[in-house]
């Protein structure tokens, strides 16, 4: 599967609301001496946690579910999903490469300095998350060979 989808978290006040209720109630079965309905109130709260997350704008969330990929959380907010699943955040901001100009030969052999800006942005997560090491860098590797090979294809003072 090489293919980006979508997945649909919980909203996250609702958890939050549940999980304060229980230590609420833990805190009045402290009161009425319960301890053993405590104990497992408080676990249960410290156990759901770690499933609540925020995404703001321009970055998204991919979900793992141990090893599986159930999909990425585009939209914006707070939310809580499975404490086992976990979380990658990739941004999706437009991000610019200025390279340093590098010396290539033409296509009849003369050198020349050339550089290139590039703007760029993840379209797809998964991809982005696992196909490649350190996205970034993959860029920055393939827009200077991209660059390379486009000098070398045409002629810079020949027409």
């Amino acid at each position: 599967m090489t293919n980006e989808k979508t997945f649909k978290p919980f909203g996250g006040y609702l958890p939050l609301f549940l999980i304060l209720a229980t230590i609420g109630a833990s805190v009045y079965l402290i009161i009425d001496f319960q301890y053993l309905f405590m104990i497992a109130a408080i676990i249960l709260s410290v156990f759901c946690l770690p499933g609540f997350f925020v995404i703001n704008p321009n970055e998204a969330m991919v979900m793992v579910f141990f090893g599986t990929y159930k999909g990425t959380v585009k939209s914006n907010g707070f939310f809580w999903a499975n404490p086992f699943f976990s979380k990658k955040k990739v941004s999706l901001k437009a991000r610019n490469f200025d390279s340093e100009p590098i010396k290539v030969n033409d296509k009849t052999g003369n050198p020349i300095m050339i550089g290139v800006v590039l703007v760029w942005r993840v379209e797809n997560t998964y991809k982005a998350a696992f196909e490649v090491d350190h996205y970034e860098h993959f860029v920055t590797v393939q827009s200077e060979s991209a660059l390379r090979n486009l000098a070398g294809s045409y002629s810079y003072d020949n027409f």
